[in-house]
């Protein structure tokens, strides 16, 4: 296996954190009341329970770098989440950023900010 790290995020209820990532294609691999793992083809996210996480004052994040941002994109589009500049849950199209580089945004239930990168 190649070198790789997972990002761990908070989740105020696993239930609904699954229900979330699973409308944006990740399965759920794995859970007990301790600690979550979803899944999206090479994607892993692993979450950790914060029940008392204020959504709106989250400093959580990661970056999914893929080969296809625009069909990632496009399936968060198609499972409805709300194409806003503010707000939670959010997307933000992706755009050419001054380093050359292609990058949108998700903010999920919970508040993490997910950088979606062009590889």
């Amino acid at each position: 296996m190649p070198d790789h790290a997972t990002p761990n995020l908070p989740s105020r209820d696993f239930e609904a954190t699954s229900d979330f990532y699973c409308r944006l294609g990740f399965t759920e691999r794995y859970r007990d009341r301790g600690w979550m793992i979803l899944e999206r083809g090479a994607l892993k996210l692993e979450f950790f329970p914060f029940p008392d996480l204020d959504p709106a004052g989250s400093s959580f994040g990661s970056c999914l770098r893929v080969d296809d941002l625009d069909a990632l994109y496009s399936a968060f589009q198609v499972a409805g989440v709300p194409e806003e500049q503010s707000g939670i849950p959010r997307i933000v199209a992706p755009r050419t950023e001054h380093w050359g580089g292609r990058v949108g945004f998700m903010v999920d239930l919970d508040g993490s900010l997910l950088r979606l990168v062009q590889n």
